[in-house]
């Protein structure tokens, strides 16, 4: 082998070896046991909560970047203190047919690392009642540990814009109001990443 070659060989295994470290995505899970949501809510009778108790997700990773994030929510995981509230709200977002609330992120708009600090900005598409909206979503976060990340974050959402009749009871006396507020705490974790 002439000296040309060898020079040849080990170039390319260097430019290999480069590009395969920075193609190289990392998919880190949502932590189910870490993860909290509330949606808050008005009626014309008194305020409400409802908590989130089941959700999934992925954050991908490629070249120490955010390249896309997925959020799923099954609608009876939303659970409230009262069973005719959790029925009213199967129903508004109508369940039976329309199991899932996903997020599905099209773009990373900001994304800032300040020591272990994170402010993020994402657009995507909220399906909610098997309707999609283009939404932007603001977080806060931190880094726990290597591979590991925290968000929270208040997702404002007004229920006619999925095509969804806020819940009434009591034969129509309590209306529950258009807007409600979904507030997130969201761990995702995986390996370390290179």
């Amino acid at each position: 082998m002439t000296k040309t070659h060898f020079s040849t060989l080990c170039i390319s295994l260097i430019i290999s070896l480069i590009c395969a470290t920075s193609i190289q995505a990392q998919t880190l899970k949502l932590n189910p046991k870490t993860f909290s949501m509330t949606i808050s809510g008005t009626t014309n009778v008194h305020n409400f909560d409802s908590k989130v108790t089941q959700a999934s997700g992925e954050l991908v990773i490629s070249d120490k970047k955010a390249q896309s994030l997925v959020i799923e929510i099954p609608v009876k995981g939303i659970k409230s203190n009262e069973g005719l509230m959790d029925k009213k709200t199967y129903e508004a977002f109508s369940a039976d047919k329309n199991p899932t609330i996903t997020f599905h992120s099209t773009e990373i708009n900001n994304l800032t690392v300040t020591d272990n600090d994170i402010a993020v900005t994402v657009t995507g598409n909220m399906t909610i009642a098997g309707v999609s909206r283009k939404v932007t979503l603001t977080a806060t976060g931190k880094i726990i540990k290597p591979g590991v990340y925290e968000f929270k974050g208040t997702i404002p959402v007004k229920m006619t814009d999925y095509k969804m009749k806020p819940p009434t009871a009591m034969l129509g006396l309590m209306k529950v109001g258009d807007d409600v507020k979904l507030k997130y705490t969201v761990t995702f974790e995986g390996s370390a990443v290179n």
